[in-house]
């Protein structure tokens, strides 16, 4: 459509001038005395719009000519700009090959043609505006390179350019450059086993970009080797939000900072503040209260201050027994019966464990748990009896070795000194042979 609408005006302009000076009979004359000169308007038309079109090509030709220096230079600017390109791509390329000394070789190469374009440039030259970040990016490569080489004063040499590049600078484009150089600061601090100098800095780092997958991941590391454990909590769940890891991976990572968390008590007092730090779901889990009780334990805190956490985990595993496994109902069977001795007799209790005993009569432990909290209610001979068809079936050896030395223990009360001679004997066989 515009081509022919070009050529329909194109039309119109050559029948216009065809009209114009076909029936045109005006003259021109000029005087030149004693001459004079009479010629057609037309012809001096013609000669003015060619003397135009001449003046004006030659004009341009003499532009051309004396611009053809800075051309020149410009040309070789462009050259050696591609060929920096080319070089920072091969030097990336090497590095993510293994190639670590070509990558290193590569990296300098474009750190020398960056200076060979600052060397040659004019009054009105313009650099690339992106050349202050390939310059950060290839000593990057090169101290990345260095430390996978474990040249340590290479490593320094490239990162401390960087790092006075990136100095003072405002443009938002160096600014994202320079969170790579911290990171990668953080990473080779990391591998150096120096985690509180790669805390330092990932406190750089913006607070938006701190709270990306890597950040968060080198924060994870390098509190967990800087026993913070409490960050180290704080920070995988956070990672596990952002789906960072799988489900079960995560919950695992998860459960072992919080026993570390739970370990940095002292006290029973750090421990509860410690436990009202977790979460909800946290708290339920059966392996966190396990640790936590036999922790309360440890730091000699009464048996009513974990009685609370025991309870509802006793609740579940009753009431749901496909929550707990065979191993974990073990664990719980031996530190409720801990605690359960180190408390005054309670009857609810006797009667919640045969109430559980006689729903489950499969579950040996349960047999077991009864026994020892009928023994502790001084009830000889119904804690003799369930100890007894509890004790050869327990497959725990702590809880068997538990259970035949109770029943020693019940033959010298009732002055029975060679069936308390075989328990013993059995406990100590259980002892040896655990």
């Amino acid at each position: 459509m515009k081509a022919a609408l070009w050529l329909v005006a194109l039309f119109g302009v050559a029948v216009a001038s065809a009209l114009l000076l076909g029936g045109n009979q005006s003259t021109v004359t000029l005087f030149w005395p004693p001459h004079r000169i009479d010629v057609s308007f037309n012809l001096v038309l013609m000669v003015l719009l060619v003397s135009f079109v001449a003046v004006h090509l030659a004009l341009r030709t003499l532009s051309a000519f004396f611009a053809l220096p800075h051309q020149a230079r410009r040309w070789r600017l462009q050259q050696k700009e591609r060929a920096m390109h080319g070089a920072l791509t091969d030097a990336l390329f090497h590095m993510l090959t293994g190639r670590y000394v070509r990558s290193v070789k590569a990296a300098e190469q474009v750190l020398h043609i960056s200076e060979a374009l600052q060397s040659v440039r004019q009054l009105g030259d313009t650099l690339p505006k992106h050349l202050p970040p390939m310059q950060i990016l290839a000593h990057l490569i090169a101290a990345e390179s260095a430390h996978a080489l474990r040249d340590r004063e290479l490593r320094t040499s490239h990162f401390d350019a960087a790092l006075a590049l990136g100095q003072g600078s405002s443009s938002g484009e160096l600014e994202e450059t320079m969170e790579a150089v911290h990171l990668g600061a953080a990473r080779w601090t990391l591998s150096d086993r120096e985690p509180e100098q790669a805390l330092q800095w990932l406190d750089r780092i913006k607070h938006g970009a701190a709270r990306r997958t890597l950040t968060l991941r080198l924060r994870l590391k390098a509190t967990r080797l800087n026993r913070q454990h409490t960050i180290a909590l704080d920070t995988a769940r956070l990672l596990k939000k952002h789906g960072a890891f799988s489900e079960t991976a995560a919950n695992s990572l998860i459960r072992e900072l919080v026993m570390a968390h739970l370990n940095d008590a002292h006290d029973s007092a750090q421990l509860q503040t410690a436990w009202g730090h977790l979460e909800a779901s946290e708290r339920e889990a059966p392996e966190v209260v396990l640790h936590a009780t036999q922790r309360l334990h440890k730091l000699g805190a009464p048996a009513t201050e974990v009685m609370p956490w025991l309870t509802p985990l006793w609740n579940r595993m009753v009431q749901h027994p496909d929550s707990c496994a065979p191993a974990m109902r073990h664990r719980i069977v031996l530190v409720l019966n801990r605690t359960l001795l180190m408390v005054p007799p309670d009857a609810d209790w006797l009667a919640s464990i045969d109430r559980a005993r006689q729903t489950y009569p499969r579950w040996v432990e349960l047999q077991f748990l009864a026994g020892m909290v009928c023994w502790h209610h001084a009830l000889w001979g119904k804690a003799q009896q369930m100890l007894e068809m509890a004790a050869p079936q327990i497959m725990h050896a702590e809880l068997q070795r538990q259970a035949w030395r109770t029943l020693a223990l019940l033959a010298e009360h009732k002055e029975e000194t060679a069936r308390a001679q075989i328990y013993w004997k059995r406990a100590a066989e259980v002892a040896v042979s655990a």
